[in-house]
């Protein structure tokens, strides 16, 4: 039988179950513990009530809060764009364009480096905070580098993206109906079995709406639920798709119009916000305030990429949703976690409740308000990962 381990006297422990506490959706229960027993939470509530267990930790009046759900990221790739962000940030606009970069490093590398460096991110991400990951391909371009890209991340996470619709691969730029053939083709068949989502890039320079349809209902077909790149560099049909193919996330959505946000607000598919891309990029920040009020489910990810949001960094993309999204530091926290396995469609992750898995982030802080209150200090002081402590 497995050990159980008490954490407690927790400052401010936040729980994503409004049952508890002060019945907020952080569910916030003051002067609390959390019990582990093997990889899953088993009790949280008050310290006083908390049960007898074989190990105790000593949270020393600190905050913890469910483990971040980091649902979008493209970790799979190779070599950086420093070249490329140091000439944007003096003045040259970003475009889809820059992906081929990385695309001709991606191929190059081999098995090797390119787990190397995806090891090397998630660790990176991990002392962060972050204990569930997705991330996806799209650096390939090519049925060979797709597919072998998905077969390392799937030794790594359950949440593998196929993405061969990044961008049209170079060598067939000047015909983007057979590069849809081949993605919703042989590259698919070939990658489907190491995914379980589909996602597409739906923008101008990338993937109209029709070839997006056309991608994410092959991928169905194949078993793949789709997930869409949506609405990020200018108004388009990504949102709506998303909605009409009960796609789990739009993600980006920074340009919206409202019948967008009433799509949004009347299905289950997630916005996913990625600040770290606007950030990166200098561009319109996307409206969290106005997706919040209208009652769509927001969800906070980093984007991490080589290209426009070069960050593992969840606490960071947080304050950025609370100075310049318009969200509360409540709803920035309940967005990186809960939200972010909703975008997942999981409930066993972003929760600290029976039966959920033990992924908790202590804080070197009395309250979770401290991740957007000290921007860019690192305060987390502790990572639990299905219930064994990684940091």
């Amino acid at each position: 039988m497995s050990s159980s381990t008490v954490i407690t006297n927790i400052a401010a422990l936040v729980t994503n179950d409004p049952s508890l506490g002060d019945r907020s959706p952080l569910g916030l229960v003051r002067d609390a513990a959390v019990v582990i027993e093997g990889d899953r939470v088993v009790w949280t509530g008050e310290s006083s009530k908390a049960p007898a267990t074989d190990n105790r930790v000593d949270a020393e009046g600190r905050a913890v809060l469910p483990g971040f759900v980091d649902s979008h990221s493209h970790l799979l790739f190779a070599g950086d764009r420093t070249e490329e962000f140091n000439a944007r940030m003096s003045g040259r606009p970003y475009s889809a364009g820059g992906i081929r970069t990385t695309v001709a490093a991606t191929r190059a590398a081999s098995d090797a480096e390119l787990e190397a460096s995806l090891t090397r991110y998630l660790a990176e991400a991990l002392r962060q905070g972050t204990t569930t990951f997705e991330t996806k391909s799209g650096y390939g371009l090519t049925t060979a580098h797709e597919s072998r890209a998905l077969r390392v991340a799937a030794r790594h996470t359950d949440e593998v993206t196929f993405l061969g619709a990044h961008i049209v691969a170079p060598e067939l730029a000047d015909d983007p109906a057979a590069y849809v053939d081949l993605v919703t083709g042989e590259m698919l068949d070939a990658c489907a079995p190491h995914a379980r989502w589909i996602d597409v890039f739906c923008e101008k320079g990338a993937f109209d709406g029709d070839q997006a349809r056309a991608i994410l209902t092959a991928g169905k077909a194949k078993g793949l639920h789709p997930r869409i790149h949506a609405n990020q560099l200018s108004y388009g049909p990504g949102v709506q798709l998303a909605v009409e193919l009960d796609a789990a996330s739009a993600d980006h959505c920074t340009h919206l119009t409202d019948a967008d946000v009433d799509a949004l607000a009347n299905s289950r598919t997630v916005a996913t916000l990625l600040p770290g891309a606007e950030f990166s990029t200098r561009a319109q920040w996307p409206d969290a305030r106005r997706l919040v009020d209208a009652g769509a489910t927001v969800a906070l990810s980093t984007d991490c990429n080589p290209g426009s949001s070069f960050t593992s960094s969840v606490p960071f993309c947080i304050a950025l949703a609370v100075r310049d999204m318009g969200m509360t530091p409540d709803e920035a926290v309940w967005s990186a976690t809960a939200g972010g396995a909703a975008a997942l469609r999981r409930d066993d992750v972003g929760r600290l409740v029976p039966g959920a898995y033990a992924d908790l982030t202590l804080l070197d802080a009395p309250s979770h308000v401290h991740l957007a209150y000290r921007p860019g200090v690192p305060l987390v002081a502790g990572v639990w990962r299905r219930g064994v402590r990684k940091v």
